[in-house]
C-alpha cells in the first residue's frame, strides 16, 4: 500500500500506523521533519514528538535516556550526521549502554544526490559496523519498510536503518512477500554466480540477473536486507553452489557489505572469486542517481562485467 510514495513518506505514514497501537514509541527529529514527512506525527502526537534542533548528538543521547524509561525512541537525521556526527552518543548512550534506540539514516551513499559530498556518508556501513551488538539493516524498497518496520521496533536493542529518503524507490516485492529481520531474502536460483545486493543495488541486480541470462549466465540473486548480523549462512551456502560472488552495495566497499560478505564467508571456510561493486574508496559529490551510479560504476552494466569476471576465476 506504500509503494508509490517515495520512502520518506512512507516512512512517516508506517510509524504513524504503529503508533496509534504502541504508546511507547516516540519520534525524534534533528531539524529534518520536513524531510522525513513526520510533521503529521507531530501535529497527532505532539507529546511523543521531539524536534531536537541541529544537534544530533543531543538527539542521540535524549534517545538512549528515553529508552532507559521504558519508551522506544525513534531517531532520523540524514545518514552523514548520524553515522559520523552522532557517532560517539551511539557507542556509549545507545549500544554500551544497552538501550533500546532505533536511529534512521536516511539519504545514504549517493543518495544524498545534490547536497553533494558533505552529506554523502560512504563510510556510515563500516563505522556503524564496529559497534558491538548493533543491528544494522536497509530495505530495498517501502514494501519491505513496512514488514521490517514491526520488526525492527520490537526487538529489544539498538537498531540502525539505512532509508532513502525523497529519491524514488522501484517497487521490487510484492504485499505478499514476507522478510525476516536477519534473514538474507533468496529472489532468483541460479547456478553459475552469487549477485548479493543491498537497497538501491537490488534493482540494478535484477537488470544484470536479465542482461546475464540473454547471455546464457545463470545468476542467483540473494537480496540482503541486514548487513549486521549478516546472514552468513544463507549467503556461504549460495556461495559454494554458485563457485563465485559479486556484492553490490550503495556504500563504501571498505569496511561495507563488501567487507562483512568476506568476513562472512571466511568464517564459513568458503573462498571463491568475489567482485565488489559500490563505491571504490571515494568520496562524494553533486550529481542525480543515474549519473552518479555511472560515476562510481554502479550500474547493472558493472554487474554483468563483474560477474563475468568472477565466472572467469572459479
Amino acid at each position: 500500500m506504500y509503494e508509490d510514495l517515495n520512502m520518506n513518506f512512507a516512512f512517516s505514514a508506517i510509524l504513524e500506523d504503529m503508533m496509534k497501537d504502541d504508546e511507547r514509541i516516540v519520534v525524534m527529529e534533528a531539524d529534518l521533519g520536513g524531510a522525513h514527512k513526520t510533521w503529521n506525527i507531530r501535529e497527532k502526537y505532539p507529546e511523543r514528538y521531539f524536534d531536537c534542533g541541529i544537534a544530533e548528538q543531543a538527539m542521540v543521547s535524549v534517545a538512549g535516556g528515553l529508552s532507559a524509561y521504558g519508551f522506544i525512541p525513534v531517531a532520523s537525521t540524514f545518514t552523514a550526521f548520524m553515522a559520523r556526527r552522532a557517532c560517539d552518543q551511539i557507542t556509549i548512550s545507545c549500544l554500551y549502554a544497552q538501550q533500546n534506540v532505533k536511529l534512521f539514516g536516511s539519504d545514504p551513499g549517493i543518495m544524498a544526490e545534490t547536497n553533494g559530498g558533505t552529506h554523502m556518508s560512504m563510510e556510515d556501513i563500516g563505522v556503524m559496523r564496529s559497534i558491538p551488538n548493533i543491528v544494522i539493516t536497509e530495505p530495498a524498497d517501502n514494501t519491505m519498510l513496512a514488514k521490517l518496520m514491526p520488526q525492527i521496533i520490537n526487538y529489544k536493542g539498538t537498531v540502525y536503518t539505512r532509508m532513502c529518503r525523497k529519491a524514488g524507490v522501484a517497487p521490487i516485492f510484492k504485499d505478499d512477500e514476507e522478510f525476516d529481520l536477519f534473514k538474507a531474502y533468496k529472489m532468483k536460483d541460479g547456478k553459475d554466480v552469487s549477485l548479493f545486493a543491498t537497497s538501491i543495488m537490488v534493482e540494478e541486480a535484477v537488470k544484470a540477473v536479465e542482461l546475464l541470462a540473454a547471455e546464457g549466465i545463470d545468476a542467483e540473486l540473494v537480496e540482503v536486507h541486514t548487513i549486521k548480523p549478516l546472514d552468513a549462512a544463507t549467503l556461504a551456502a549460495s556461495a559454494a553452489k554458485t563457485g563465485c560472488v559479486v556484492t553490490c552495495e550503495n556504500s563504501n566497499v571498505v569496511g561495507g557489505f563488501y567487507a562483512a560478505v568476506l568476513e562472512g564467508l571466511n568464517g564459513a571456510d568458503v573462498r571463491v572469486p568475489i567482485k565488489a561493486i559500490g563505491v571504490q574508496d571515494h568520496f562524494g559529490e553533486v550529481g542525480f542517481e543515474p549519473a552518479l551510479k555511472e560515476k562510481y560504476h554502479m550500474t547493472a552494466a558493472d554487474i554483468v562485467e563483474a560477474a563475468k569476471a568472477v565466472i572467469a576465476k572459479k
